[in-house]
């Protein structure tokens, strides 16, 4: 499941978690983000076991987007040890997404 977040350090939550973060950088107001919603549950349902979903708001959290570059919308970025390792950009279905972050998890 997708869980929406507030955070004193993005750090904090990256280094609080033992596996895998995938971090879906969105907006409110972006159709093609709203579509990954559903997909996203999927995802987070199906690799519970082996990786947490993050969702966070590009416009509550600004200076955290410019900080990893997200320049289109929805971003995914792949955290392993806190650091970035995989960067998805647009709309992937569950199915192709899921086989594409098994292979990297």
């Amino acid at each position: 499941m997708a869980v929406k977040k507030n955070f004193s350090s993005f750090q904090e939550l990256l280094d609080g978690c033992e596996k895998p973060v995938l971090v879906d950088f969105y907006a409110t107001w972006c159709g093609p983000c709203q579509m990954m919603s559903p997909i996203l549950e999927q995802v987070g349902a199906q690799l519970r076991d082996r990786l947490q979903v993050v969702k966070i708001d590009t416009d509550k959290y600004p200076r955290l987007a410019s900080n990893y570059k997200i320049e289109a919308l929805p971003t995914l970025v792949l955290f392993k040890n806190g650091q970035p390792t995989e960067r998805i950009e647009g709309v992937m279905q569950a199915p192709q997404l899921i086989q594409h972050l098994q292979s990297l998890i």
